[in-house]
C-alpha cells in the first residue's frame, strides 16, 4: 500500500495531491502559472489540513520531473527533493508526457480508440515535447524535442490512428490533415499522475536525490 504526496508544476496547471495506491484522495490547483512558486507551500500545508493527514504518514513523494516549463519544473523539484530530504522518504520523478497520456486514456480510451497516443507540450515556435505511446502506457516513441512540419508523423499515422493532444497539439492541428489524426484537449488530471506514481512505487523505481533534476528534453536557452 503507498500513499504519495504528488506535486506538479510543471505547466500552467499547478496541482499537488495525496493518493492511495492509485486513487486520488485530496488535491488542489493554482491556475496562475506565474504563482506555482508562492501556491506549491501554502497549497501541500492547506492539503494536510483538509485532509487530516499528516506529511510524516505518506510513503513517498512524487514529481513531474520534465518535459515543461522550466521555472516550474526547478520548482517542484526543489520542493519534492526538500521534503524528501527532511521526511527520510523517496522520491519518484514522473515524466510529464507519461502522465499527460495518463490523463487522456482515462478520459477518451473508451469513446475514441485511438492505436496509440501522442502527447505535445508547446516548446516555443514549431516545436513541441512528444512522444508516443500505447493504451498500456509503454512508448511507441521515447520523448524527445520535435519541430513541426507537414511530414511530422507520416510514418506513424499509417494505418494508425493516433491521438493529439496537450499544449502543443494546437500548431500540429493547423498543419496536418491526415485522416487518422485526432485532436483532443486533455488537462492534467491528478487521477493520472496517481496511476503513474503508484505504479512506479510498486516497482520501487525510486530516484536518487543527490542526482536528481529536472527532466528539460533541451538546454535551456536565452535571448541575448
Amino acid at each position: 500500500m503507498s500513499l504519495i504526496l504528488n506535486i506538479d508544476t510543471s505547466g500552467e496547471l499547478a496541482q499537488v495531491s495525496f493518493s492511495k495506491d492509485g486513487k486520488v484522495l485530496h488535491y488542489l490547483s493554482n491556475e496562475s502559472q506565474k504563482d506555482h512558486a508562492s501556491f506549491l507551500q501554502s497549497g501541500i500545508l492547506q492539503l494536510t489540513k483538509i485532509s487530516g493527514m499528516a506529511l510524516g504518514d505518506i510513503d513517498a513523494v512524487a514529481v513531474t520531473a520534465g518535459p515543461g516549463s522550466y521555472t516550474g519544473l526547478r520548482v517542484g523539484m526543489a520542493s519534492a527533493k526538500g521534503l524528501c530530504y527532511a521526511l527520510k522518504k523517496p522520491l519518484i520523478a514522473l515524466n510529464t508526457l507519461e502522465v499527460l497520456t495518463a490523463s487522456a486514456i482515462l478520459l477518451f480510451a473508451a469513446e475514441k480508440m485511438p492505436d496509440r497516443y501522442c502527447p505535445m507540450i508547446d516548446a516555443r515556435r514549431m516545436e513541441v515535447f512528444t512522444a508516443i505511446y500505447d493504451k498500456d502506457l509503454n512508448p511507441y516513441v521515447s520523448p524527445r524535442p520535435l519541430i513541426l512540419n507537414e511530414m511530422s508523423f507520416e510514418k506513424d499515422l499509417s494505418g494508425n490512428k493516433i491521438l493529439f493532444f496537450g499544449s502543443g497539439s494546437a500548431k500540429w492541428k493547423e498543419v496536418c490533415n491526415h485522416p487518422n489524426a485526432m485532436f483532443v484537449e486533455v488537462p492534467t488530471l491528478p487521477e493520472g499522475m496517481s496511476i503513474c506514481s503508484n505504479a512506479m512505487a510498486q516497482k520501487k523505481q525510486f530516484t536518487d536525490l543527490a542526482y536528481s533534476e529536472p527532466f528539460y528534453l533541451k538546454e535551456f536557452q536565452t535571448l541575448t
